[in-house]
Order: structure tokens, then sequence, then C-alpha cells
């Protein structure tokens, strides 16, 4: 592992293909578009709530207003390469468990660099590895073109993607500050992600949140070794289309999986939270506090 030199991380700080598959092989969130930004009129929704994660619009804000200690590295991840991540530290006098952070199709974008603050905020130490990084998207690190990223997303492959969030999680426990337990966390590709790598279990994972992915067949789920939390928006059919079957086929297999769907409430409610006339801010504020609690439950705290 090499860590990006000291003033280029400085910098960076102040910085205003798992291809998520259907059954049929395709990718189910190609045609998804970087939501508009928020108008100023419609952030008075979203003021900033230092108990949540930052919306879009406030992301860059946000982290340049952070006072915790947050750095670039760059983590081996098998196979001759590597993989940027971001890291921010908790304040805390005692050791603290590792959630990795698996972004959108629209890559590591300053939003999921938000939601990674959020999560130091709360006592982990947080690691967002930047799955494209070998790509070279434009605008990486601080800020990929989102159209890139969501047309070279297609080539990071479920095996891929394991390969690599295993290998930034067994180099983030193996920091002084951390403990040697993580979770995982991802958001609609990134989601998707989260419970295909609830699938694999690798050691040391002790507990997975999908924020409104896709579930992975029910013939995967035998293999599920950790609890799974999946929040997801009710008005996001083609999503919660995948949840009964998972809930049936984790249930036949004794496994934990509880799922929460909440009225009225978009894809990416957690990004939008200035959508959907209110119901996207009243599912953040009903989905963050139950992450944190899985979390905490499962991982300590």
């Amino acid at each position: 592992m090499r860590s990006l030199p000291l003033g280029l991380t400085a910098l960076l700080a102040l910085a205003a293909p798992l291809a998520a598959q259907t059954a049929g092989g395709h990718d189910a969130h190609a045609g998804h578009a970087m939501p508009a930004p928020a108008s100023a009129a419609t952030l008075v929704l979203t003021a900033a709530d230092s108990t949540l994660p930052a919306s879009a619009a406030e992301a860059e804000a946000r982290l340049a207003k952070s006072p915790r200690h947050a750095e670039w590295a760059m983590v081996a991840t098998g196979n001759g390469d590597s993989t940027r991540a971001w890291v921010v530290y908790p304040e805390r006098r005692d050791k603290a468990p590792v959630v990795v952070v698996v972004h959108e199709i629209f890559g590591l974008s300053p939003w999921v660099r938000a939601v990674a603050d959020q999560l130091a905020a709360d006592g982990f130490i947080a690691v967002a590895p930047d799955l494209l990084t070998r790509f070279d998207v434009p605008g990486s690190p601080t800020n990929p073109n989102a159209d890139t990223a969501r047309a070279v997303i297609r080539n990071v492959t479920p095996a891929d993607m394991n390969r690599q969030v295993e290998a930034v999680a067994k180099w983030a426990m193996a920091l002084p500050a951390a403990l040697p337990k993580y979770g995982i966390v991802g958001f609609c590709w990134g989601g998707s992600a989260s419970f295909n790598h609830a699938v694999l279990s690798p050691t040391g994972l002790g507990a997975s949140v999908v924020y409104y992915g896709s579930s992975p067949a029910a013939s995967e789920l035998a293999s599920v070794k950790v609890p799974v939390l999946g929040l997801y928006g009710a008005n996001d059919a083609r999503v919660t289309a995948t949840i009964p079957a998972a809930d049936s086929a984790m249930k036949a297999n004794g496994k934990s999986y509880e799922h929460h769907e909440y009225e009225n409430a978009t894809h990416g409610f957690l990004r939008q939270q200035d959508g959907a006339n209110g119901a996207n801010m009243a599912a953040t504020r009903a989905a963050w506090p139950a992450t944190i609690a899985w979390f905490r439950k499962h991982l300590g705290a």
C-alpha cells in the first residue's frame, strides 16, 4: 500500500466492472442519469443535519468543513492491480470497526465521500474504494465524470468487485486504529454489490447494508453468513420486485434479512433528499439511524 503525498492529500480533502446484473445478465443500472442539482428553493428540505449524511447538493461543502482526518490511500488488490480509497477516521480513543462504502454507478463522487465522512462521525473507520481506479475516469479522484463512470462500470464483474472490496477491507482492518471486523454498505449499483459481497461473506465481514440495490438470485443466497439490512424507496418497483424472492430464500436458509420500504420514496433517496415532496427526506431520516444501529449491533462501535 502507498499513500498519496501529504500535500496532495490535504488539497484533495479540501477540493469541492461489478456489472449490477439481473438474472438476464444485463446491467440494470445502465440507463441511470446523474440527478440534476437541487435548486436553492428545494435546499430548505435538506438543511444540514449533522446526524445525517449530506445530500448531493451539500456534499462538497460538508467535506470542506469536516473536522475529521481523511486521506487517500492506494491499496494492492491482487492481479497486479491497485485500488484508490478514501479513508476517514472517527474521533475516538479506542479502536473502531471498519465500514466499506461502495459507490453508485457514478463512481466515487463527492457525495459518496461525504457518506463516508458521516460514518466516521458515527464512530466507524470509513473506507470508500474507487472500484474504477484502473479506468482513470476523467475528474478522478475528487469528482469523476458521471457519464464515463457509468460507461466503464460495466467492465467491473462481481468477482472483480469482491476481489477489490475484500482486499481493501483487509488493508483497513490492519490499520492500527481498527478492529478486525468490517461491514459493507452500498448505494444503487453499490447496493447490489453490498448484497453480492454478503453472498461471498469473506473472513471479517460482520454485516451488510443494501441501499436500493437489486437482490442476488435466490439460488445464491445459501452462502450468506452475515445479517443483511435492505433499505428501499417504495416507488422503485424495478428494485423492490427483487425483494420477495430474496426474503423467501433468506428465510428458507435460516439467514437474517431485514428490509424496509419507505412510503413514496424513490430510488436514490439518500442522495436526492430534496425529492419526492419530502418523502425522500423522511426515508433518509428513518434509514440512516437504522443503518448505524445495524452496524453497531453487528460490528460494535
